[in-house]
C-alpha cells in the first residue's frame, strides 16, 4: 500500500455553511506539495479538518493516512498516526516549557519513555538548524513570543516529532525575510523519503525557499487545477481569476 496522505471527495461545512465542495488531492511521502488559493477558498479549513478540529462538519468524503480513514479519530490519535499541523496562529501555553511539552509529545507519539539524553540530542540538533538558543527550551510555550518566534517554535516541534505528514498552514504569515529563511531551512531539513508536507500559502515568496514538487490551487472549495512549481509563478502574474476561468472552461 502506498504511503500517502489522501483527501478523497471531501465536503465540509460550518454551521450549515458549505466550505469544501469535493476536494481531491494526494500527498505521497517524499514529496512537498503547496496548496494555494484566494481568501475564503477553504485552505485553512482543509488543514483543520485533517487535524481533527471539531468545529467543522464533514458531510462527505475521506481523509486517508496510508490507506486508513482518520476522520473518526480524535486529534491525538491522528497525531499518533503521523500527522502534524502547524497553525496559522499558534496559541500561548503559560506554565508549560517548550522542553516539557516536546518531551511529553514525543513520548505520546512513540508510545515509550524517551530518555532525557535522546530527547536533548534531537532538540539540540533541531535548534542548531534553526539557529536558535537552547535557552528557548526553558521558556513557556509561545508565551510572549513574537510571530516569528512562534513559527520557529512550531518548526522546532516538527523537527523533533518527525511526523510522516505535516500540514503547514500559512507558516509564512507575518514573517520577515530572515525569519522566513530560517523556518524554510527547518522544513527543508525534514525533506526525504519518509516525510510528506502540504504547505498552505497565499504567496509565491515562501515557495522560493520551500520549492514544491506539486502545486494545487483551491478555488471555491475545490481543487481547480494542479501543476508543478511553475504554476505558482503563473498565479503570481495572472491572479486567481485566471484559475476560475480555467476551471469554468474545463
Amino acid at each position: 500500500m502506498a504511503n500517502q496522505l489522501e483527501i478523497h471527495d471531501l465536503y465540509a461545512s460550518i454551521e450549515g455553511e458549505p466550505i469544501l465542495k469535493g476536494v481531491n488531492l494526494v500527498v505521497p511521502q517524499g514529496e512537498v506539495h503547496a496548496l494555494m488559493g484566494p481568501n475564503g477558498a477553504g485552505k485553512s479549513t482543509l488543514g483543520k479538518i485533517i487535524a481533527g478540529d471539531p468545529e467543522y462538519t464533514v458531510d462527505k468524503g475521506e481523509v486517508l493516512v496510508d490507506g486508513e480513514n482518520i476522520l473518526g479519530m480524535e486529534a491525538d490519535e491522528r497525531a499518533k498516526k503521523g500527522l502534524f499541523l502547524a497553525f496559522q496562529y499558534p496559541v500561548e501555553v503559560p506554565g508549560v516549557t517548550i522542553a516539557n511539552f516536546l518531551r511529553l509529545a514525543l513520548n505520546a507519539k512513540t508510545g515509550k519513555e524517551v530518555s532525557v539524553s535522546e530527547f536533548y540530542a534531537k532538540a539540540q540538533a533541531a535548534l542548531q538548524t534553526l539557529d536558535w538558543s537552547e535557552d528557548y527550551l526553558s521558556r513557556y510555550l509561545n508565551e510572549g513570543f513574537s510571530g516569528g518566534e512562534k513559527k520557529r517554535a512550531e518548526i522546532l516541534q516538527l523537527m523533533v516529532l518527525e511526523p510522516k505528514y505535516a500540514i503547514l498552514d500559512e507558516t509564512d504569515s507575518g514573517l520577515d525575510i530572515d525569519a522566513l529563511k530560517v523556518v524554510s531551512k527547518g522544513v527543508n531539513a525534514m525533506r526525504g523519503p519518509n516525510f510528506g508536507a502540504l504547505v498552505i500559502t497565499h504567496y509565491q515568496r515562501l515557495l522560493n525557499y520551500i520549492v514544491p514538487d506539486v502545486v494545487h490551487v483551491l478555488v471555491d472549495g475545490k481543487v481547480a487545477t494542479t501543476g508543478d512549481k511553475t504554476l505558482a509563478l503563473e498565479l503570481e502574474s495572472k491572479g486567481y481569476e485566471w484559475v476560475r476561468e480555467l476551471a469554468a472552461t474545463g
